[in-house]
């Protein structure tokens, strides 16, 4: 099957995602918080973002390749974590950190992933990201440090931006209960998707395993937004975050970053590199874009930037690296290949990606980032190209 003709872009793969993967876990994995406002405020944000194609360039050969704390990767982005990927899809996680590491990329396992790290490790590659939901207790913290470093995990993510649970009223309404408990109601919409249902047959039904050691069955049935995760962590402060960067031995990124105060402590606190972004609208529905909040914050910092929120393409990668992001992370979009298209979705979405970027770079008239000219703003053009 020719995926690039019948696949060409992300709408078509979230598209039948929709239709492979249950509507309770479609509600999952599609759904912001509150009004689902700051969800849409990505994507828009992102709209009014522009170039100036330039022409009479000849013939070109975009150099796609990014440097990112002292690794040169072949394409300027990577997976960001999911909560729960394998609820999604059948062993998501070890599907992603697989498609990734054999396209030299980076993959972010979550704390309350479907898979631990030791799960994941055979197939982690060199680029092996843990993104920590930081837990109360210090023994279990300093144990899960050290399960990461022998899984093959070189890089510590902490995400700062859960001090509480969110509602996620649209997920709350689908009846998803961690770990997922299959009702009646449940089961109907279950029984529409046969691919996902075999999977899941075969793996049963996902739960937290890397959370296994440090859990009691008087946590089972939880609403999905007081997990067993929620239980275990806190809501951590200054002191937590340098106590990890004390004690992890490799790049240290805190995750959720949106305000310029913040990325200025960050550098004093020893970060390598910072994360913004508004964890997609899943947390709080009232902040800005995360695109928005990039170009203050790359003024206020030299230190490396990653950007995520909205991402739907190679032209909004381009986007984001012109307003100050060194790298690029995406979360939905990978999970909506996986809905589509199983196994084979994540090297498809990867190479959509790369496409997608040498078609916007050639309209430009560049062959490498560091010649993306200053962006515009379609605020004010509307469809014919008139300014109002």
């Amino acid at each position: 099957m020719d995926l690039h003709g019948k696949y060409p872009g992300l709408y078509d793969l979230k598209k039948r995602a929709r239709r492979r993967i249950p509507k309770f876990v479609w509600e999952y994995l599609d759904s912001g918080t509150g009004q689902e406002a700051t969800k849409q405020r990505n994507r828009l944000a992102l709209d009014r973002i522009g170039f100036e194609p330039s022409i009479l360039h000849g013939e070109q050969t975009p150099d796609l390749r990014q440097t990112f704390l002292g690794h040169e990767f072949p394409l300027p982005f990577g997976i960001s974590p999911v909560g729960m990927s394998g609820l999604i899809w059948p062993g998501a996680e070890q599907l992603l950190a697989k498609a990734a590491a054999e396209a030299g990329l980076p993959y972010t396992l979550s704390t309350v992933a479907s898979q631990s790290p030791e799960d994941v490790a055979p197939v982690l590659g060199k680029h092996g990201w843990f993104q920590m939901y930081p837990p109360k207790d210090e023994s279990i913290r300093t144990d899960m440090l050290q399960r990461a470093r022998d899984s093959g995990f070189t890089t510590l993510v902490l995400t700062a931006d859960v001090p509480v649970s969110s509602r996620r009223e649209r997920q709350t309404r689908s009846g998803l209960t961690q770990p997922p408990r299959l009702t009646p109601r449940l089961m109907a919409q279950v029984m529409r998707c046969p691919s996902w249902a075999r999977g899941m047959a075969r793996r049963g039904m996902p739960h937290m395993r890397g959370l296994d050691k440090y859990i009691g069955e008087e946590h089972a049935n939880l609403p999905s937004t007081a997990h067993v995760g929620y239980l275990l962590r806190t809501s951590p402060d200054w002191e937590y975050a340098r106590w990890l960067r004390d004690h992890w031995d490799g790049p240290f990124i805190v995750k959720g970053v949106m305000r310029v105060d913040d990325a200025r402590a960050l550098e004093d606190l020893g970060v390598d590199a910072i994360w913004v972004s508004n964890h997609a609208g899943r947390q709080f529905d009232g902040a800005m874009a995360s695109i928005e909040a990039l170009p203050a914050i790359r003024a206020a910092t030299g230190l490396p930037l990653i950007f995520d929120g909205g991402v739907e393409g190679g032209l909004d990668i381009l986007r984001a690296l012109a307003l100050g992001a060194d790298f690029v992370m995406l979360a939905r979009a990978f999970h909506y290949a996986l809905g589509a298209l199983g196994s084979q979705g994540p090297a498809h979405l990867i190479d959509m990606l790369r496409l997608d970027l040498i078609a916007n770079m050639g309209q430009m008239g560049i062959e490498s980032f560091s010649g993306l000219p200053k962006p515009i703003s379609l605020d004010h053009i509307d469809p014919a190209g008139r300014a109002y």
